[in-house]
């Protein structure tokens, strides 16, 4: 079976865990903070703080931006629900604005209609690995005063305009095991405001600046050394491991689009995708419908994912918060997407492999 995901692990790793084991710092430590300066270094920003998962980051950053009870956040209802989820932490309220069909990002003309004066911040989630609509989406923010949080928890070094995923507001990063860089578990807020990282760097450890003395309700979201020492050795690579994503994904999509039926994913004009997941969909065109050819690709030993097949907006918790709404691309597109294995480990032979299964099932 050709893996939907596979981390890459090397020695470089396990010598930095090894290292930061025998150096008696295990929790956040000396490491940690080499890790925030290199990673702060390659988005571009002034300041990066790392955490213990992306949903923390999330989290963390509305917080710092002043999210709080009665308050409004918009975002797209077609991710993961930790996203809507790190809204609910904050006592407030989740608004879902429908998607693009071309790129599957936040459609900014429905953000506009969802506005209201509660509104405090929008968070465009870069799905996938592609960058969502920056520019008129910063002018928005600044035009209404509200604050940008970036869910680029699967655009690990994609970018806008030649500016990163991440530079734009506050950038919410994961390193979660299947990701384009990998801590183990682990997260990193990125951010040019001073403010923002002060209270950052509060929130994530109990409300302390200073140890034992606490200012502020705060948590803990705290990196250890030793997923930092993973951190550092993938960030070094995350380039390499990048440009093979990209050349698998342009290899499949040179040959899935002769395949009527079979939609590639768009790259917009100005940015790098970086395919944290590469997602086509199944149209009527094709014949048979996408849970269909989802058992058929399995038998023929090609793994996939469904990212996402129900919507946040459907989900039973939401359903129980009174949730009905209504994103007619968002809800179709659940329908159609299957992602495919472009990790750094897929070869060309088991490229080869998940096009000929394509044309075998379109055949049949």
């Amino acid at each position: 079976m050709i893996p939907i995901a596979k981390p890459l692990i090397g020695k470089e790793e396990v010598k930095g865990v090894v290292s930061a084991l025998k150096s008696g710092s295990i929790a956040q430590g000396p490491k940690v903070r080499e890790f925030e300066e290199a990673f702060a270094r390659y988005i571009g920003v002034k300041h990066a703080l790392a955490v213990n998962s992306g949903t923390a980051a999330l989290h963390v950053a509305l917080l710092a931006h002043g999210v709080s009870p009665g308050d409004e956040v918009i975002m797209p209802s077609f991710t993961f629900i930790a996203t809507a989820n790190s809204v609910l932490y904050c006592n407030a309220k989740p608004v879902f604005a429908d998607i693009r069909d071309d790129s599957f990002n936040i459609d900014i003309e429905d953000v506009k209609r969802k506005l209201t004066p509660k509104t405090k911040a929008i968070i465009p989630v870069h799905l996938y690995g592609q960058p969502a609509d920056m520019k008129e989406l910063m002018a928005l923010a600044a035009e209404r005063g509200i604050a940008v949080v970036e869910d680029a928890c699967q655009a690990h070094g994609s970018s806008y305009g030649g500016k990163k995923a991440g530079a734009f507001g506050t950038g919410c990063f994961s390193f979660y095991p299947t990701k384009n860089m990998a801590t183990g578990e682990g997260g990193m807020i990125t951010t040019d405001d001073d403010r923002v990282a002060e209270l950052s760097g509060m929130i994530r450890s109990h409300g302390s600046r200073k140890r034992y003395y606490h200012e502020m309700l705060g948590f803990n979201y705290r990196m250890t050394d030793i997923n930092a020492a993973i951190g550092i050795a993938q960030l070094d690579k995350l380039e390499g491991f990048n440009k093979k994503r990209v050349a698998n994904a342009a290899y499949l999509s040179k040959r899935l689009r002769r395949i009527k039926g079979v939609v590639p994913p768009v790259v917009l004009e100005g940015r790098t995708h970086v395919f944290h997941q590469y997602t086509v969909k199944i149209t009527g065109d094709f014949g048979k419908g996408r849970d269909e050819v989802v058992s058929k690709l399995s038998d023929k030993g090609v793994g996939t994912g469904i990212y996402y097949p129900l919507p946040i907006h459907q989900q039973e918790l939401y359903k129980k918060l009174g949730y009905n709404v209504s994103l007619p691309v968002t809800e179709r597109v659940c329908g159609e997407v299957i992602s495919l294995p472009v990790h750094p480990a897929v070869k060309k032979g088991d490229l080869k492999v998940i096009v000929d299964a394509f044309k075998e099932i379109k055949n049949a």
